[in-house]
């Protein structure tokens, strides 16, 4: 997600700037004077930065030059005050990519941090490698809420190390994205992130999968492969679903776990590897070791280090940023402009239970998309969160007509959309095509 880091010793400032900001669908930081604002970018990374000229521990014109020299891809808005001119001069010269007057229309920031941010991308696709880095940063994650803030700090520091990490959390979590970010920022992100979902293969494609197999071991291994443990060899290998694994294999992933080595499907010696082992979960392993289904050894070899994913509806203050880095991913992606959502549609997200977590609420911002006009509406909503929510409303001595007229202009969007394929229709509807014809007969819906 694009992000800004406001630079500013007065609260009531940097609390507007980034109210501002935020609004645009930008992630916000902020900094109160130039040591902080070192920090903040070294923990990071912004792609812009508003910066005021007169800070408690020095200037802002100086603190651009510094900060252009350590973050050459880093644009920056100088805030200057009073009109002072002199200011904003030098700090282009010192590398700054505009100034702006303090006291101006707040609306003049926003075209001027639009283009700085698309300068900051030019800047940044220039450098050797890393959007698939930037991709997978912490930077990344999004979430302002103190149990995720604590969820990646512990990532953050078990990123540096060499140890066996146990990511817990229900499904749609972000275990892998996780996964990914500790990878990208440990000493091993220069070799291969290879991921395998365990639950996706029986025990002895999976075992091939991971280990590889000796041609002529079995029916159709016709050469040799490559297991991913091989693949992954010093870098880090990600285990989904760890629970899901069969007992007997357990033992072999043991071996690699305890001696670095393990033996192919139908070889004779042993294979030598040095890799690092993140696995997940949506179970309770501790319940299954007691069911006599997972190794407590292994457990305990895999769970040096364990971080729990907090659920979507322990942390709602979340939903907001979420639902508005998914609205402008799809906005390129469906090269659809969107204006934001309105203050109902928020509220019904906020209320939903998100049962699939990050996972359902990026699949329902993407259908809502496809059906909304200008600007996502409760009615783009799926019809059993409208539902949900309108209940709550009807609580509150709304009638329930309402409902009923939800419903009716819902179904015709949808129709709109399918340009009248009912069947297709009630596959996005998720209801059955007979109930789909009996509500637009009950509302009399043409197209």
């Amino acid at each position: 997600m694009d992000s800004i880091l406001i630079i500013d010793d007065e609260p009531q400032i940097r609390k507007l700037l980034s109210r501002m900001m935020e609004l645009e669908g930008y992630e916000v930081f902020q900094a109160t004077d130039c040591q902080s604002t070192l920090k903040q970018l070294k923990l990071h990374t912004p792609q812009v930065a508003l910066c005021d000229v007169f800070l408690p521990d020095g200037h802002g014109v100086d603190l651009v030059l510094t900060m252009k020299k350590l973050y050459p891809e880093l644009e920056i808005i100088l805030l200057t005050a009073h009109g002072n001119i002199p200011d904003g001069v030098q700090a282009i010269k010192n590398g700054a990519f505009d100034y702006i007057t303090k006291g101006d229309d707040n609306n003049k920031i926003i075209p001027v941090v639009s283009r700085a941010m698309e300068q900051a991308k030019k800047n940044i696709g220039e450098k050797a490698k890393p959007e698939e880095a930037h991709t997978y940063s912490f930077e990344t994650i999004k979430g302002k809420s103190n149990c995720m803030q604590q969820t990646v700090a512990l990532a953050q520091k078990v990123a540096a190390t060499d140890v066996t990490v146990l990511l817990t959390g229900e499904t749609g979590t972000g275990k892998e994205v996780f996964a990914q970010a500790i990878h990208r920022n440990s000493l091993r992100k220069e070799n291969a992130f290879v991921a395998i979902n365990c639950s996706a293969f029986s025990k002895d494609l999976l075992e091939s999968e991971i280990f590889g197999h000796k041609a002529g071991s079995f029916t159709g291994a016709m050469k040799d492969k490559k297991g991913l443990f091989e693949v992954a060899n010093n870098g880090t290998i990600f285990l989904d679903e760890i629970g899901e694994m069969a007992f007997e294999l357990q033992a072999k992933l043991l071996r690699v776990l305890e001696s670095g080595e393990y033996i192919k499907i139908g070889d004779t010696k042993p294979t030598k590897v040095n890799v690092r082992i993140i696995s997940a979960t949506n179970r309770d392993l501790k319940k299954e070791i007691e069911q006599g289904n997972f190794r407590e050894d292994l457990y305990y070899r895999l769970s040096v280090f364990q971080i729990h994913l907090p659920p979507l509806r322990e942390r709602k203050e979340d939903i907001e940023i979420l639902a508005r880095t998914f609205i402008r991913l799809f906005s390129n992606k469906l090269g659809k402009q969107v204006e934001g959502m309105t203050p109902e549609f928020l509220t019904a997200l906020k209320a939903a239970d998100w049962r699939g977590n990050i996972r359902e609420l990026r699949n329902v911002i993407e259908r809502s998309m496809i059906i909304c006009d200008k600007q996502l509406t409760l009615q783009d909503l799926p019809i059993e969160i409208q539902n949900s929510q309108q209940e709550e409303l009807t609580s509150k001595n709304y009638s329930e007509f309402e409902l009923a007229a939800m419903e009716k202009h819902h179904i015709t969007k949808v129709l709109q959309y399918t340009k009248g394929n009912k069947t297709e229709a009630s596959r996005l509807l998720k209801i059955g095509l007979t109930t789909l014809y009996r509500k637009i007969e009950e509302y009399g819906i043409s197209l």
